[in-house]
């Protein structure tokens, strides 16, 4: 048991380490984007490549908090927050969507401006292909950041790497819509590419403060459920012990499980605790994700009767 726990340590700091270089390497590639597509738009005055750029300050914006509170979300619990910090991962991903939210907005509040003043496009070709380039390896790097944050259950990495899909998904969007102004001489398309962009980079930062706030208010995800209650069928099948009221939250890193094991009035003291610390050492590593699992020991004959007892009178079970 202790070697499979130490094991599991190992594997849990490696994947931290893992997570840590996704981060940085996210930064480095977003701040390259942000002055290669600063610079592009600089030369073609097109709005639609406007949008890419915008999105590509939130992104290094939100990376950099992103970056933070990963650090944050690893720290040890304290005297002061006695649970620690990973509940930062879903203020992190608010804080994320949040931004590209406002992304958005500036975008068509642009797109709508240039449109009314007139449209002045140049070197439309040279920045098509600048974009084009920047998109496929937006699109390597968060396939890469959306693996990591499934291997270290980190869902600051899943934001940060379905932020940088979509942004690639942006630039290709763009590379379209510049490419049909070429073909067609048509300039209104631009402004319509970049309005088109907005849109689709509203729902993602939409979908992301939803995730964050659910995650917030302790969604318990019935997928998950299921797995941890048949790990605990089987746990406690071999333990020959009975199990209720399981409840369990997700800090963003890990799951935080209660259960209630019930036990013979001839089980002693011992005996029970030994068995609970066997299931809160097990469930962890058979479900092969970080867990905290909180065990509450009842009387097997009467636990029905004391928990009746004590919602009739009003205090808490």
């Amino acid at each position: 048991m202790q070697a499979a726990t130490n094991l599991a340590r190992l594997r849990d700091e490696k994947e931290l380490r893992d997570a840590q270089f996704a981060m940085r390497l996210s930064l480095i590639v977003g701040l390259a984007m942000l002055i290669g597509k600063t610079t592009v738009y600089f030369l073609t005055h097109s709005t639609a490549i406007f949008s890419d750029a915008a999105e590509s300050v939130v992104h290094v914006i939100a990376v950099g908090f992103a970056s933070f509170s990963l650090r944050l979300s690893t720290k040890p619990a304290s005297d002061h927050f006695l649970y620690g910090y990973e509940r930062i991962t879903f203020f992190s991903a608010g804080f994320e969507g949040a931004m590209i939210v406002v992304a958005a907005i500036a975008i068509l509040l642009e797109s709508i401006r240039k449109w009314i003043a007139g449209l002045q496009l140049e070197h439309l070709g040279g920045g098509a292909l600048l974009i084009l380039a920047a998109g496929i390896l937006n699109a390597g790097l968060g396939y890469y950041l959306l693996r990591a944050g499934g291997r270290s259950k980190s869902l600051i990495l899943e934001a940060d790497g379905k932020h940088v899909l979509t942004d690639s998904l942006t630039s290709f969007g763009v590379v379209v819509g510049l490419g049909l102004v070429m073909l067609t001489h048509w300039k209104p398309l631009d402004p319509l590419v970049a309005i088109a962009v907005a849109a689709n980079i509203l729902w993602s930062g939409g979908h992301l403060v939803w995730r964050s706030a659910v995650g917030l208010m302790d969604y318990s995800d019935p997928k998950a459920g299921r797995k941890i209650r048949d790990k605990l069928d089987a746990i406690c099948g071999e333990l020959t012990i009975q199990y209720h009221g399981v409840r369990f939250r997700t800090t963003g890193y890990r799951q935080i499980i209660e259960v209630h094991l019930l036990f013979p009035r001839v089980t002693s003291v011992s005996e029970a605790h030994r068995l609970a610390t066997a299931l809160e050492e097990r469930l962890p590593t058979e479900l092969g994700m970080p867990a905290e699992v909180i065990t509450h020991l009842e009387c097997l004959e009467d636990h029905a009767d004391v928990h009746h007892e004590q919602h009739y009178t009003g205090k808490p079970e």
